[in-house]
C-alpha cells in the first residue's frame, strides 16, 4: 500500500489541507492519508493552541465523506482522559514534543515490507526542514511529497535541505530558474513536488476571522465552521 502521512497542528484544520491530500492521493495512486494532529507542536510552544481533542475533533469532521483519509490519534496525548491537557507524563516531567521523526518510525514498525510512506507537507512550512529534529534521518525514512507554489524555484528545494545531503551551490545553480515542479531524488532524500494545489488559506487567517464573526465557508469544511462557532474556539479570551 501507498500511505500519506499528514501531520500539523491542525488549529482548525481547513481546504488547503485537504486539497493537499486530494492531489498527493491522486499523482501517487495513494491508498490511504493519516492526518496527524501534533499534541506538543515543536515549532509553535509559545503559541497559545486550542486543546487537542478540539483539534481532533475537527479532523475527524474534515475527513469524515473521504473513503481514504483517516483521523489519527499517532500524537495523542498520554493522557486517556477525554478533555484534558496533560503538560506532564507519569514520571511528572514534560511531555516529549511531537517530532515527525518519533511519529514515522512508531507508523512504519506497523506496516509491512510492501508498503510505502509518503510524508505530505506545503512548501512555506518544508523551506524550514533543515531546523526539524533529526532532519536528514527523516527524510531518508519516507519520500516527501511537497506542494509547491509561485515564486519558489527547484533551487530553494534543495538548499532547504539539511547540510549532509543538500547539493553543492555549483549543482544547484541551473536549478535557481526552473519552477519547484517535478522530482527531486538525491542520495538520502526524494522529494515529489505538486504544483497547481496552492490555495490562499491559514489557519492564521481562519482563527482571525472566527475571532471577528466573519463566516468560514470557505475556508473549512462546513462540519468545522459549525464546530468552531458552536465552542467559540476561537475568540478573543482563547
Amino acid at each position: 500500500m501507498n500511505i500519506g502521512l499528514l501531520g500539523g497542528t491542525f488549529d482548525p484544520i481547513h481546504l488547503g489541507h485537504l486539497a493537499l491530500a486530494r492531489a498527493a492521493s491522486e499523482k501517487l495512486k495513494l491508498h490511504c492519508v493519516l492526518f496527524v494532529p501534533a499534541n506538543i507542536p515543536p515549532h509553535k510552544q509559545k503559541q497559545p493552541v486550542s486543546d487537542y481533542y478540539h483539534r481532533y475533533t475537527m479532523v475527524a469532521m474534515a475527513t469524515a465523506e473521504e473513503k481514504t483519509f483517516f483521523p489519527s490519534l499517532l500524537e495523542a496525548p498520554s493522557s486517556a482522559e477525554m478533555g484534558s491537557r496533560p503538560s506532564k507524563g507519569k514520571s511528572g516531567e514534560s511531555e516529549r514534543p511531537s517530532y515527525t521523526i518519533d511519529t514515522v518510525r512508531r507508523l512504519k514498525a506497523t506496516l509491512g515490507k510492501s508498503d510505502h510512506l509518503f510524508f505530505l507537507i506545503g512548501i512555506d512550512a518544508f523551506v524550514d526542514i533543515a531546523k526539524w529534529y533529526e532532519a536528514s534521518a527523516l527524510l531518508k525514512e519516507c519520500e516527501f511529497i511537497v506542494a509547491s507554489r509561485p515564486g519558489y524555484s527547484l533551487a530553494d528545494v534543495a538548499n532547504a535541505l539539511p547540510e549532509k545531503i543538500r547539493p553543492s551551490e555549483a549543482a544547484t545553480r541551473p536549478f535557481q530558474k526552473q519552477a519547484a515542479t517535478g522530482d527531486l531524488v538525491l542520495p538520502g532524500a526524494t522529494i515529489r513536488l505538486l504544483d497547481g494545489v496552492h490555495q490562499k488559506v491559514s489557519s492564521s487567517a481562519i482563527r482571525e476571522a472566527a475571532a471577528g464573526g466573519k463566516a468560514l465557508s470557505k475556508l473549512v469544511n462546513p462540519a468545522v465552521a459549525d464546530y468552531i462557532q458552536k465552542m467559540k474556539l476561537y475568540g478573543k479570551k482563547r
